[in-house]
């Protein structure tokens, strides 16, 4: 018999044990542990059988890995491989309750990260996460625990799909954090506790906490620096240690009493289900049983007394001090906003785009922006190249910063950088693909998207920048064919953070009529991009080469193949200024991307 009572109910008098790893701890190397389920079932029972008997309370099925990439397999087959798992851990409990009449026994629904995710197959992923878990449900288990996770963005529609569903179901998030407390994804342990903590009001979490990635001293650390909240029960599972690598195999030290020490520690501190990841064992878990007391304490929820997270405070904090430092803070005065972009060179030579800094001083423009190594090759870096400008013309400068290149410890030092270089505005996209010719030996990083990037970012506001955070903005896709999800997108870029969007250059009044769209429907302050085409060259050019930019044939034949450059300056001239008087009533500021530089044109283009 699996138990005699529920998950809640037992925590109300004792910590949860968990087991510890079972990848780590699999001892054959020519089987992938998930496939064991239906390859190898009774080593798979010996490995949940051994974990019970060194005190394990909560057992996880052997399906962390089991999807359909990993195991490369269709649905009906992930299917079989999740049921079997769920009856191997029912067969393993089964007979050890039979020996252990007295012992109570919880079995939790085991999901992990499904590798190779992008925000392009968020639908697709969040059905097959969706159909894990529903499997699991239906096939019996008191507790299904989410964990490795970088970040809610993915599951949270999962776990409410799932807590609506069975609301008996005892739900668990973890997330993977590095030795400051940061996942991949760049956020912090306090944010996603918060965002737990909000979930958990809704009725749709009920625990939620960390394993994996970060070894118990760390972990620890990190516990120290939150407030736990009286709403959710916390969960603890660091791996054993830092893994080395010896003979092309990973090896964590032997450090069981250690381990026990430490949980121990986190468990006063208010931890209510403990257990281990990476690199522990049965006897991990049998000296923390033997050192754990098993009564709870002040602790749990509805039990703590400290107060939950200030975030309103915070981001009414955060929100008063973006108006200081950005670039549209003279909104009031209903003046269009004026950015223009200067292209960084593509080698060491600026004096090209100082020249044309100093021009843009005269011209008393809102702000400069520095594209990010745009079409995926190397210019000279748009934060440092921002920094220069700003101190050197006094301009209001505002870098663009994509994902491509970067991951979360990099964009984060990246971020303290540009803060302590005065930067307080910044562009933030997902950018352009590395070019195919040289994706052999150049990797795109890509670990998350825009919306993610603005996530860091707001989460630094609250906390590094709260008293001079910067203001971020976004882009906008007029021209992706399916409107709707460009729409989305821009909601999402919102509730991250998001404060401006600049837009693609636009050229036609189908363009205008979607950003008319695109202001009703989202309410967002918008810079309509507006470039000054300067010959038919050109004008091919980015007709035919630039993705995402739709220039009509009807301002292609504006220009003449023998136009001289004053020629075609003003045809370009006389293009940006229709654009502007189409955009006038649909617009809150333009944004300049003049090609070559040659900002000496804004002069005629902003003349009354």
């Amino acid at each position: 018999m699996r138990h005699q009572t529920d998950i809640k109910e037992y925590l109300h008098n004792h910590k949860l044990l968990t087991d510890g790893a079972f990848g780590t701890y699999f001892p054959r190397e020519d089987l992938l542990p998930e496939k064991a389920n239906t390859e190898a079932p009774e080593l798979v029972v010996e490995i949940h059988r051994a974990y019970l008997e060194a005190g394990a309370v909560l057992l996880r099925t052997n399906t962390f890995a089991s999807n359909t990439k990993t195991l490369g397999c269709e649905k009906e087959s992930l299917a079989k491989n999740l049921k079997a798992a769920v009856a191997i851990a029912d067969k393993a409990i089964a007979g050890f309750c039979k020996e252990n009449a007295e012992k109570t026994c919880f079995l939790a629904g085991d999901i992990g990260p499904i590798p190779g995710y992008d925000s392009s197959q968020a639908e697709e992923t969040k059905e097959e996460y969706l159909f894990i878990a529903m499997t699991l449900a239906e096939a019996g288990v008191d507790a299904i625990v989410f964990e490795t996770f970088a970040d809610f963005e993915i599951v949270k529609d999962v776990i409410t799909q799932i807590k609506k569903r069975y609301p008996k179901l005892f739900i668990i998030t973890q997330f993977s954090v590095n030795q400051i407390g940061f996942t991949n994804a760049g956020l912090s342990a306090k944010s996603l506790m918060a965002e737990a903590d909000r979930l958990a009001k809704d009725g749709l979490l009920d625990a939620a906490g960390f394993n994996c990635g970060v070894g118990p001293g760390h972990l620890h650390r990190i516990l120290k620096t939150l407030q736990l909240s009286p709403d959710l029960y916390i969960t603890a599972l660091p791996n054993a240690s830092y893994p080395k690598l010896v003979r092309g195999k990973v090896v964590f030290q032997d450090n069981a009493d250690y381990f026990a020490e430490k949980l121990y520690d986190i468990a006063e501190l208010g931890a209510d289900i403990v257990g281990g990841c990476c690199g522990t064992n049965p006897s991990y878990i049998r000296m923390l049983s033997d050192k754990l007391s098993l009564r709870q304490t002040e602790s749990g929820p509805g039990r703590r007394k400290e107060e939950v997270w200030p975030a309103g405070e915070v981001t009414k904090q955060t929100k008063s001090s973006v108006l200081t430092g950005a670039f549209y803070k003279n909104e009031i005065s209903h003046h269009k906003l004026i950015a223009v972009e200067l292209s960084p060179p593509p080698n060491g030579d600026d004096r090209k785009i100082m020249d044309a800094a100093h021009v843009l001083e005269r011209f008393g423009v809102d702000v400069v922006t520095f594209p990010d190594s745009p079409s995926g090759r190397t210019r000279t870096d748009s934060v440092l190249m921002a920094a220069k400008v700003a101190k050197e013309t006094g301009l209001c400068v505002m870098p663009h910063i994509c994902c491509r290149d970067k991951n979360a410890i990099a964009i984060r030092s990246l971020f303290l950088g540009a803060f302590i270089n005065g930067v307080r505005n910044v562009l933030l996209i997902t950018g352009d693909p590395v070019p195919t010719m040289i994706r052999e030996n150049v990797k795109s990083v890509f670990n998350f998207d825009s919306v993610g990037l603005m996530k860091i970012l707001r989460e630094m506001n609250e906390d590094e920048f709260a008293k001079d955070a910067i203001a971020f903005g976004g882009a906008i896709n007029q021209n992706r064919l399916n409107l709707d999800v460009e729409i989305k997108r821009i909601r999402r870029k919102m509730e991250a953070g998001a404060t401006f969007f600049l837009t693609q250059p636009v050229f036609s009044p189908e363009d205008v009529g979607r950003l008319q769209k695109i202001k009703e429907e989202t309410g967002a302050r918008v810079l309509c991009g507006i470039m000054p085409l300067i010959s038919l060259k050109n004008a091919l050019f980015i007709k035919n080469e630039m993705a995402g930019i739709h220039v009509t044939e009807e301002i292609v034949t504006r220009f003449q193949a023998d136009m001289t450059r004053e020629e075609g300056e003003a045809v370009g001239i006389s293009i940006a200024r229709d654009v502007m008087n189409m955009t006038k009533d649909v617009t809150d500021g333009y944004y300049f991307s003049i090609p070559f530089n040659r900002v000496y044109l804004l002069e005629e283009i902003l003349k009354e």
